[in-house]
Order: C-alpha cells, then sequence, then structure tokens
C-alpha cells in the first residue's frame, strides 16, 4: 500500500501510481491491489469528502484511480492546483499525450475515455490552435444580451413548471435541471423548432435510455447538430452559431460541430448540477431553508456555497505533464493525466477563510487559459432558473429525507440521481408553453452586417466522433448515467 509522507519529505514514486508503472516496467496496477484510491463507485459517490481527506496525506498531489485499470494523479490543493492551471509551459491540455491510453493499456471501451480522449476543441488544444479555438467562442458569448437571456430562462423556466405543476410533485432533476439548459442551447445556438425538437429529443434518450434507443437517440443528436451547421451557413441569424461562423477564426465544418458539441456537454451536465445541488442546499439545509420560510431567497448565497463545497465537475481540468518534473514531492513524467480536483482544492484546509457568500475565489470554473468561458451566463441561468421555481412554488420541499437522497457514480461530477420533491398543486401559468425554438430573443449587439459568413461547406461527422461499434456520445451517456 502506498505511504504518506509528511510535508517536506523528497518520495519515490508510490506503488500503484502512473510513475511506479515505469519504474517497475509493467503497467500500472489496479487500485484493488495497492491501496490506490478509488475514485468510482458508491462509496466514492456517498462521501467524496472522506476520499478527499485521505488524499491529503500524501501531500498537495496524490495517486488516483479513475476506472478500473486507470491511473491518474490528483491535485488536492487550491495553490498547487493554481500552479498547475495557471502553467501552460509545463502541462499541456492535449490528451494526445495520454501514454497509457497511447500504448494500449488503457483500452478504448474504458468508461472514462470519453470524458479524456482528444477532440479538435478549445478543451483539448493548446497554443495557438487554442487561442483562435477559444477566441470564436469567448467573443461570441460576449455578444449575448444577459437582460434577454434572464428573460428567456424565466420563460422556459415557467414552461417546464407548468407542466409538473398540477400534479404536486415531480423529479425536479430529470423534469426540470436537466431539461431547461437543453431549452435554452436551443435558443442561444439558434435551433429552428424543427432542428430543436431533434436535439432535444436525442439528447434526452441518450441520457435517459440505453440500448437500440440510446443508439438512435446519439444517431439523432448527431444529425441535428450537422443539419444546425449547416443551416446557419446559408442562414446566418442573431445566436451565437452564427457569430461563431462569421468569426475571423474561420472555424470549418468540423471545428464549428466539434465547438458545439463542446458547448453542449459544458452547458448540460454542469449546469443541471448546478441547478440541482443549489435547490438540494436551499430546501435541506436550516441555514437557508429559515430563510425561505420567513420570505427570502437566499439563492445567489446557496450557489456560492455550492459552487464551493459541491462543485458540479468535482474532479476533471485534465492536464499531461510536458517534461519529467516534480510536483508536491512526487515524481510526474510526460504523458501522465493530472486532475485537479476543484472540490477538494476548494475545501483545501489551509484555506482561512470560512466565508463563502459573495466569495467568488473557487475553483468551481477551473482557471487559467482553459477556465470556463460562459461562468457569467452559466450562474445567471442557475440563479433565474433557481428563484423562479421557488417564487412559482414557495411551499416546496423534498420528497424524502437529504439523507435518502443518492449520488450518481463517477470520478468527475457531483451530481444528484434524483431530486424529488411535493408541493401544494398550482395551476399553469398564463404564459403559454412555448414552441421549441420560438422565442422573442433578441441578444446585442446583432451580428455586423459587414462581418460575411463563412463560406458554406457540407457538414460532416467529426473525425473522432466514433471510435469502435458505438459512438463516444453513446459511451459519454453511459458514464453520465453513472455505468
Amino acid at each position: 500500500m502506498t505511504t504518506p509522507q509528511s510535508p517536506g519529505q523528497q518520495t519515490q514514486p508510490p506503488p500503484g501510481c502512473p510513475a511506479h508503472a515505469d519504474a517497475a516496467g509493467g503497467p500500472p496496477r489496479s487500485g484493488v491491489d495497492t491501496g490506490v484510491e478509488r475514485l468510482y463507485g458508491p462509496a466514492f459517490a456517498a462521501d467524496p469528502a472522506a476520499t478527499y481527506a485521505r488524499l491529503r496525506r500524501y501531500g498537495p498531489v496524490a495517486p488516483v484511480e479513475l476506472a478500473e485499470g486507470v491511473e491518474a494523479w490528483l491535485v488536492t490543493s487550491y495553490e498547487t492546483a493554481l500552479d498547475v492551471l495557471r502553467s501552460p509551459e509545463r502541462f499541456s491540455a492535449d490528451s494526445r499525450r495520454w501514454r497509457a491510453r497511447a500504448d494500449g493499456t488503457v483500452p478504448d471501451d474504458s468508461p472514462v475515455v470519453p470524458m479524456m480522449m482528444y477532440r479538435p476543441n478549445a478543451l483539448w488544444t493548446d497554443g495557438a490552435e487554442h487561442a483562435r479555438l477559444r477566441g470564436a467562442i469567448n467573443d461570441s458569448l460576449e455578444r449575448v444580451d444577459p437582460n434577454a437571456l434572464r428573460s428567456y430562462v424565466e420563460q422556459s423556466a415557467d414552461t417546464l413548471i407548468d407542466r409538473f405543476g398540477p400534479r404536486g410533485e415531480a423529479d425536479l432533476l430529470s423534469e426540470y435541471g436537466a431539461q431547461l439548459p437543453l431549452l435554452v442551447f436551443e435558443q442561444l445556438f439558434g435551433c429552428p423548432p424543427e432542428i430543436g425538437a431533434k436535439l432535444v429529443t436525442g439528447m434526452s434518450a441518450i441520457f435517459n435510455s440505453e440500448g437500440e434507443e440510446a443508439e438512435r437517440g446519439n444517431q439523432l443528436l448527431g444529425e441535428s447538430v450537422f443539419q444546425l451547421v449547416a443551416l446557419k451557413r446559408s442562414q446566418p441569424g442573431p445566436d451565437i452559431t452564427s457569430w461563431m461562423m462569421a468569426h475571423p477564426a474561420g472555424l470549418t465544418d468540423e471545428e464549428m460541430i466539434h465547438q458545439l458539441i463542446l458547448l453542449m456537454g459544458a452547458g448540460t451536465e454542469p449546469q443541471q448540477n448546478l441547478i440541482c445541488n443549489g435547490l438540494r442546499l436551499l430546501l435541506a439545509d436550516d441555514r437557508f431553508a429559515g430563510d425561505l420560510a420567513g420570505g427570502s431567497l437566499p439563492v445567489e448565497d446557496a450557489l456560492d456555497e455550492v459552487l464551493w463545497t459541491d462543485p458540479p465537475m468535482a474532479n476533471y481540468c485534465v492536464h499531461f505533464p510536458l517534461y519529467e518534473q516534480e510536483l508536491g514531492n512526487h515524481l510526474l513524467r510526460p504523458g501522465e493525466p493530472v486532475l485537479i480536483s476543484l472540490a477538494s482544492a476548494n475545501n483545501d484546509p489551509s484555506l482561512v477563510s470560512d466565508r463563502r457568500a459573495g466569495n467568488r475565489a473557487h475553483l468551481a470554473w477551473s482557471a487559467g487559459p482553459h477556465g470556463c468561458p460562459a461562468k457569467d451566463p452559466a450562474r445567471l441561468i442557475a440563479a433565474v432558473a433557481v428563484e423562479k421555481l421557488l417564487d412559482r412554488l414557495p411551499d416546496i420541499e423534498l420528497a424524502v429525507g437529504v439523507d435518502q437522497l443518492s449520488w450518481r457514480h463517477g470520478p468527475f461530477h457531483r451530481a444528484l440521481a434524483s431530486l424529488p420533491v411535493r408541493f401544494p398543486p398550482i395551476a399553469a401559468s398564463a404564459v403559454a408553453e412555448r414552441t421549441l425554438g420560438d422565442s422573442g430573443w433578441t441578444p446585442q449587439p446583432a451580428p455586423s452586417s459587414s462581418t460575411p459568413p463563412a463560406a458554406t461547406s457540407t457538414a460532416k461527422p467529426p473525425a473522432s466522433g466514433s471510435r469502435g461499434r458505438s459512438g463516444w456520445w453513446n459511451s459519454l451517456a453511459k458514464w453520465w448515467r453513472g455505468q
């Protein structure tokens, strides 16, 4: 078993860690054999804080197992996390450098591969290529009018609440938190009703179904993204997709597809987790529940608390050392994955301040060149979603004890499996249920007529979109469901 080291003590690579595999001349050994901490399974999902506490005994960096036979380094301290995230000259985000996958030690069907494999988008690129792709995303997101976004989120929230409000009960995860980001994505990116409906149906099938139905959802999602790109090439409008296409970066159709899928993934799973984790805290924690009973809505405080203590993506921001180097008294070699524990770093005991409300120094949005470009819209969407729900359903309460809520398994996210609630039934609001893709969306500023759209080209599936018999979206869906 790997032995924790005291601070400042020089160590040899711990048994079972990525570095030890080289020293021993063989592949990494399983956490079952070595005692390396697992970031998966029911025990970790139920109490990740206990795992982080044990890992801190190794220092600011520790060896972990992400899935059976997949080992990595996990950064658990705030200061060291910032060091890695802000040092692109030492750590690369390009996962083509992942040695264990390149040599076949980690097979393509490993459950963590979909979340760690290379794709030509802003998340997995470095240097000039990253700056080009990231610039198109940043500049396009900045053109979204926050007031228009708020109005649209409110309208979408009303639509969803009207669907389950008359029943007096709901699963806020599947019926609200998971649905609202999809509706917002549809509008922000200019999906017309016929494409938006397929996108929502495809995403729902992928993440809530299995087998042939999930495969059909995967195909439907791919078709909808391809159609959206082709449509916007010929008919640009006041939306993020069109703005990205017209950007001087000159994105190709394949690059557009990969950026859209990146933004879709980043805007759905983390967003639903932030909404639902915030609602859980407001409904279950006496510090907030008391204020709700008194008519106050401390939503911003609750979101700050969640982003510090239970960030939606708990362990991610995958990097790879560019050369052999020491980090936290451990020897890291090129090609070994280094993940940032955003949850552990945020709760680092060395952080002296226990003041969370209004404190935005957390790492929930990452930091450095690959920090989240959409943190302001994401926070606005979550805040409005929570406020609207509590305004429409003031007497809402959990349908089960907070200790009966379960968390989805997996190393990367902090995600509830469901969020059942009950409340006095309400009548549908006067706001008519909107048609998918229909709204008065008027983002500002409008696209400049002096900026011509990029030339139309035929959309094609991304080159890395499928490995083996199933597309990577299917594998991602299994991870999402905790399989």
